[in-house]
């Protein structure tokens, strides 16, 4: 493997984040306390505990995991979609760089500002709620794996986008409504029998119930279920990558 390349490619993704930090870190951190601040105090007013934990800190899993899961698209699509966009992934293309070091470099650089922010905002939190996490190597794993699932998912998006309005769709207009309805604020065991079966077609849900497992050891779903769920939607991003890669599609301008 070529770690030179893989290094270089991870370290200039990272250093774009300290250039923009207001917008990579400052931003999401505000925004995600705006809604702790906001749906805590509406809400929680009126319903104090959801299974014996209470509503400001049920929702606290569901914050973190909303934020992680669209930063990691953020992050990944817009990363491998500007040298596109500039025309520089001709350089990577002809480097000698394999296609999988590409990946593990932008994929790699993605997933690690995703799951800093997401400790970042879970440090937040404590600030305003008593926190206790039952499985923290868990914790940790399920965020981890979130990351990298949906920095592949972005990467994908990047690819796919050839305008920067199509590198807005799929978070705008799919991934910000699953999140919202996929338990973020709320058990989906509080919903009538025929939403909690619709709910179940969305992937978010199990994400969100296994990470609030992690937390208070209450799921919407069963955790092994929701481990499975999440491998296969992480087996197939992976099998869409290796597709692109294969036949080289859209990697060019």
């Amino acid at each position: 493997m070529n770690h030179r390349a893989v290094r270089a490619i991870y370290v200039f993704e990272m250093s774009r984040t300290g250039r923009t930090l207001l917008q990579s870190i400052v931003s999401p951190v505000i925004s995600t306390s705006l809604y702790f601040v906001v749906f805590g105090a509406a809400i929680g007013s009126r319903i104090t505990e959801i299974e014996g934990v209470g509503y400001g800190s049920f929702i606290v899993p569901g914050l973190i995991m909303m934020t992680v899961l669209t930063q990691s698209v953020a992050n990944a699509s817009f990363g491998i979609y500007f040298p596109k966009f500039v025309g520089t992934i001709y350089e990577l293309l002809s480097a000698p760089v394999s296609h999988f070091e590409i990946l593990l470099g932008y994929v790699g650089a993605a997933a690690t500002k995703s799951i800093t922010l997401g400790l970042i905002i879970l440090a937040t939190a404590g600030l305003f709620v008593p926190l206790h996490i039952d499985h923290p190597v868990w914790m940790f794993a399920f965020l981890v794996l979130t990351a990298i699932t949906f920095s592949l998912l972005g990467f994908i998006i990047g690819i796919w986008a050839d305008n920067f309005e199509k590198l807005q769709a799929v978070p705008l207009l799919i991934l910000t409504p699953l999140s919202f309805l996929g338990g973020s604020f709320y058990s989906i065991k509080i919903l009538p029998p025929v939403w909690q079966q619709i709910a179940l077609a969305n992937p978010v849900v199990y994400l969100i119930s296994s990470f609030r497992w992690a937390f208070f050891g209450v799921a919407d779903v069963n955790v092994i279920v929701s481990m499975a769920m999440t491998a296969l939607f992480l087996a197939i991003c992976l099998t869409v990558v290796w597709w692109i890669f294969k036949t080289g599609y859209r990697l060019k301008r």
